[in-house]
């Protein structure tokens, strides 16, 4: 597992080739993701399990197997690290589990009383275009 997170230079992260191998494998790696997120080792992990699930949206894997994950995807609505803010909106955007409405707008209201230092992007983006499409 190898983050390179957002800098100023650049908005966006850089994963490791294996990331790509991991979300082609689809519906087989869900439990594997569902236990890593349970317990996660660090940051880095849950960023990289979560950054998985959207590419796995992206490529078509049913939405509800990963709502029927919000149980673990809900352990980091209270989160502060804008890279998990990040995905997790964007996965809450995709999925547009009824749950998943409030802690968007905590997160939301979080941020922009405390906004995230030293991040390579603003998560806000993301999460207000989760809230909007939860509102569309």
């Amino acid at each position: 597992m190898t983050i390179s997170y957002p800098t100023q230079n650049r908005n966006y992260c850089i994963f490791s080739p294996n990331v790509t191998e991991r979300a082609k494998k689809g519906g087989a790696e869900l439990e594997k993701i569902r236990q890593e997120l349970s317990a996660p080792v660090n940051d880095e992990q849950v960023t990289e399990d979560l950054y998985i699930l959207n590419l796995m949206l992206d490529n078509g894997v049913d939405k509800t197997k990963i709502a029927g994950m919000y149980p673990e995807l809900s352990k980091y609505n209270s989160t502060t690290s804008p890279n998990i803010q990040t995905f997790l909106a964007g996965i809450y955007r995709k999925i547009k589990v009824p749950d998943g409405f409030g802690p968007l707008v905590k997160m939301l209201i979080q941020d922009s009383i405390n906004p995230p230092k030293n991040a390579g992007f603003d998560p806000t983006e993301e999460i207000g275009g989760a809230i909007l499409d939860y509102l569309a």
